[in-house]
């Protein structure tokens, strides 16, 4: 089983948050890619941009944040972060 944990953060307040389950037998970028556009249709959103600076972060920590600079358009919150909380080895 694969769980991404997604969060979206105003003001230091958590603002919302949903954890997506994925038990296909895709690639990890996939399921991470999936479970975002997933969270990004829930929640109303853009999908965000991956900046090479999330990605050195999400290969090394499974862990990153996009801010207001990896959205095209307006978002009520200042930063969304993603982490992965379980994989399937």
């Amino acid at each position: 089983m694969f769980r991404l944990w997604i969060r979206l953060v105003a003001d230091n307040h958590l603002y919302k948050d949903t954890v997506v389950c994925d038990d296909s037998l895709d690639t990890r970028t996939q399921k991470v890619m999936n479970a975002i556009e997933k969270a990004s249709y829930e929640f109303d959103l853009p999908k965000p941009i991956w900046l090479p600076n999330v990605v050195k972060d999400f290969q090394i920590h499974a862990k990153c944040r996009f801010t207001r600079d990896s959205f095209i358009e307006e978002v009520p919150f200042d930063y969304m972060e993603i982490q992965v909380i379980e994989e399937d080895f």
